[in-house]
């Protein structure tokens, strides 16, 4: 972050023509407050030292600004706006750190429209610096307000003045997209994500926002850019997944998934997706019972797991029954209806879990089961 102030050199300051001084003896004056403040910053005096300094600079260069010749050279105004925006930031006086900061912006201005052969760039330059890092400050108190509209547009000020920011383009990014600015928000995060930044969570920003454009192609580009520096990350991995789920790219997502749980074995999302695409993609049912059954050891109670894996046996037992195996047959139910139960009493409103039972107690011939199950279902 840019916290520093801007010190200009000594010899810039005091570089002015013998005949420029000759001409305005009060630019004089106040380029003699430049060195004397550049001597007491080095010195590490005290802010009221450094403040009565610049107070004979700023006294000196306003009568300069009187003078019919001095009020248009570009040094008057280029030392005004150095004075200004340096106290800008260190006067604890908020009122008059504001007042000198307007002082300083519109001194900045006259100073580079009169500034027509840059022989004042050391100053000006120091000037602008100054300006952004009170504007940087500003948007940081604006932000910490949740007013996102300032804080964006000093940050996309400060942004563009220092591109290589990167967390000033983040910064400029987030407060963008708060206010729904999506274009502008990709902008700034593209921006750090080019200089360097590799935070996880700049790149599931710019995925979100491309997935909320439709250009899921770029947002999977950017997940996985995001992963190739932050391997594994949880949540990059898990939009990652959910996102070739959505666009039907199992064979990408399967692999996610396989390569997740080398090193996360404890994510029940992960053991119940794999048992998922196991189930309804690769139609391995055993490889996908055994996904469900390792979600359930992370999480007994996982209801999710239970009635996917309750389907598992329901699938199974139906075969069993096309290959006449009625052993086989039996037992997948009743471990159908133990594991729908045990989903049942997490969850007694779903509606698919009692249409499960129904159906099991119906193989069974369990009418009173049924006829209780119906009427439950008829009181939703």
């Amino acid at each position: 972050m840019m916290r520093r102030i801007f010190l200009i050199s000594f010899i810039a300051v005091v570089s002015f023509n013998s005949t420029v001084f000759a001409q305005g003896s009060q630019v004089k004056i106040a380029n003699n407050s430049l060195a004397k403040l550049q001597n007491s910053i080095a010195e590490k005096a005290d802010v009221k030292k450094q403040l009565t300094i610049i107070g004979e600079g700023i006294k000196a260069v306003e009568l300069a600004e009187k003078d019919r010749k001095t009020k248009n050279w570009p040094e008057t105004w280029a030392i005004k706006a150095y004075l200004c925006s340096y106290t800008a930031l260190i006067d604890d006086n908020e009122t008059n750190a504001d007042k000198y900061f307007k002082f300083a912006q519109e001194a900045l201005e006259q100073a580079v429209k009169l500034d027509k052969f840059q022989s004042n760039t050391e100053l000006i330059k120091a000037s602008y610096h100054n300006i952004n890092v009170k504007k940087q400050r500003r948007a940081t108190e604006a932000f910490t307000q949740n007013d996102f509209f300032t804080a964006y547009e000093l940050f996309k000020t400060v942004s563009d003045y220092r591109p290589t920011d990167t967390a000033l383009a983040v910064n400029a990014g987030v407060c963008a997209q708060n206010l729904q600015q999506y274009n502008d928000a990709l902008s700034y995060f593209i921006r750090a994500k080019e200089n360097g930044a590799k935070n996880a969570a700049l790149f599931q920003n710019i995925a979100t926002i491309y997935a909320s454009k439709f250009e899921n192609e770029l947002a999977i580009k950017y997940l996985e850019d995001g992963l190739n520096i932050n391997p594994y990350n949880p949540l990059l991995t898990n939009d990652y997944i959910n996102l070739l789920l959505d666009t039907e790219q199992y064979d990408k997502a399967t692999k996610a998934i396989e390569n997740s749980l080398k090193t996360d074995k404890k994510s029940k999302l992960l053991y119940f997706l794999y048992g998922y695409l196991q189930q309804n993609q690769v139609k391995n049912i055993s490889t996908a019972e055994l996904a469900y059954q390792k979600a359930l050891e992370v999480d007994y109670n996982y209801f999710d797991a239970l009635y996917q894996l309750a389907l598992t046996y329901m699938q199974s037992a139906n075969q069993a029954l096309e290959k006449k195996d009625k052993q086989k047959y039996n037992a997948f139910v009743n471990r159908a209806e133990y594991t729908l139960l045990r989903a049942h009493d997490i969850n007694i409103n779903h509606r698919n879990t009692i249409k499960l039972l129904i159906d099991i107690y119906e193989r069974k011939n369990r009418l009173d089961k049924v006829q209780e199950l119906k009427r439950k279902l008829n009181e939703f």
